[in-house]
């Protein structure tokens, strides 16, 4: 069967399960039998999640080619093998391009950044400066008429200033300076993942990724430790010895997403060996078919666009949900969007907190070099291009991403951002619990 027709027949039968229950009688007996994966998704703690949260912000901004980079790689893959997911591996490839130059090209307050995708935003204020939020910083904004916009159109609405901050003189807390303090350098990189090898299909799988680098001279908790602790906890969960899948699930972890290297080297280096047994008649599967691709990328934050005088909200706003999009002009597109949907639905039934929204507009995240591979989504807290890319969040990329800045209802719904994807795919893989 091909990846498609798998797809398709998949989704096609978990929409019929969702017909019969609908119309089962009222006065019909319950089914009492135990739902494993509502168990597993208990196994999700909010604790943990932010304990795992809290380790990776302890690396600093994890900005790829720098010392605090590798050590993040190795304490993850110690991680990975502490529960469980022992056959870890690693990607290994060159990235010659720079992110920054230590010299007096980067001294600028690039916080203000640029104007937000055809706004017009105002003035930006340093993080922790004069913006009148506890969240931190946001530009003044206004309501947008230029180009930019969804498809070229104009954007709506009220938006605030974005950029990335490369001046490390505005990250208030000096010993996070002294730990971001290294600048980048061309050369080797590496991204580690693990496979849960699935039971009865070993041969065919799905990806569970998310990227560990970051920058801003934060401590890239937002972005994108939210992400990476979301998979590494997912890997904890089916790494336990009485979960067992049909199929196989990888968590990766890749590097250099802010400068579009790491999960176009897996790609690369990976799609050719896709279902080809090695060695022959071992029944192992060194890269299982891809059945679809899903990534993590900024999982907590939704306080909802600026108002009309720039400022932005430090509460989660009570509308709050967790996006899953795909890329509607993408080769896998249809399919894309029966997963899309798949995971929404699982959001509906196992999701604690917060509901999901489907979108078609998936950009600027790893999941856009498998769009045309495979089904391939992502997991976040806004629309990339609507939200996050005309300034609904003051964090991303500047020095105010760091623990403090979130709340317990930021957290939160990181969790059920994990919640969706694991009942999901424990779905999709035919994931059971053996006592």
């Amino acid at each position: 069967m091909s990846i498609r027709a798998f797809v398709v027949s998949t989704f096609a039968i978990a929409a019929t399960g969702t017909l019969a229950l609908a119309q089962r009688g009222a006065g019909a007996p319950a089914d009492t039998t135990p739902d494993p994966i509502k168990s597993m998704v208990s196994r999700l703690e909010l604790e943990k999640y932010k304990a795992t949260i809290k380790s990776l912000s302890g690396f600093g901004d994890r900005r790829q080619g720098t010392d605090r980079n590798r050590a993040a790689v190795d304490w993850i893959e110690a991680q990975l093998k502490s529960y469980g997911c022992t056959n870890t591996e690693r990607i290994k490839y060159e990235y010659l391009g720079r992110q920054l130059k230590n010299d007096s090209t980067n001294k600028v307050d690039s916080i203000a950044g640029r104007g937000a995708r055809g706004g017009r935003g105002g003035r930006g204020a340093a993080a922790g400066g004069d913006a009148d939020t506890t969240a931190g910083a946001a530009g003044r904004g206004r309501g947008a008429g230029g180009r930019g916009g969804r498809g070229g159109n104009p954007v709506k609405g009220f938006t605030a200033r974005t950029g990335v901050n490369t001046n490390p003189a505005l990250q208030p807390d000096t010993a996070l300076q002294r730990i971001n303090a290294q600048w980048d350098t061309p050369g080797a990189r590496e991204e580690v993942y693990c496979t849960k090898i699935g039971a009865t299909h070993p041969e065919e799988m799905y990806i569970v990724g998310a990227h560990m680098d970051g920058h801003g001279f934060g401590s890239a908790t937002n972005d994108d430790g939210s992400g990476t602790a979301l998979v590494m906890e997912l890997a904890r969960v089916y790494s336990s010895p009485d979960v067992v899948t049909d199929r196989s699930i990888r968590f990766i972890l890749f590097n250099n997403e802010e400068t579009g290297g790491g999960a176009a080297a897996y790609a690369r280096q990976r799609a050719p060996l896709q279902g080809v047994e090695s060695p022959a008649g071992s029944h192992k599967y060194p890269e299982p078919k891809w059945l679809g691709m899903i990534q993590h990328d900024m999982m907590m934050w939704d306080h909802g666009m600026p108002g009309p005088d720039g400022k932005l909200s430090p509460e989660q706003r009570r509308e709050a949900d967790v996006n899953i999009e795909f890329g509607g002009t993408s080769k896998f597109a249809a399919e894309a969007s029966q997963m899309a949907f798949y995971f929404r639905r699982a959001n509906d039934k196992y999701a604690t907190d917060y509901p999901a929204a489907v979108g078609d507009r998936m950009t600027a995240t790893d999941s856009q070099s498998f769009q045309d591979l495979c089904p391939a989504i992502s997991l976040r807290e806004n629309e990339r291009a609507a939200h996050t890319g005309t300034g609904w969040n003051p964090t991303w990329h500047q020095p105010i991403d760091v623990m403090s800045t979130f709340s317990d209802k930021d957290f939160r719904l990181g969790l059920n951002a994990a919640q969706t994807t694991l009942s999901a795919v424990a779905q999709l893989t035919g994931a059971k619990l053996t006592k």
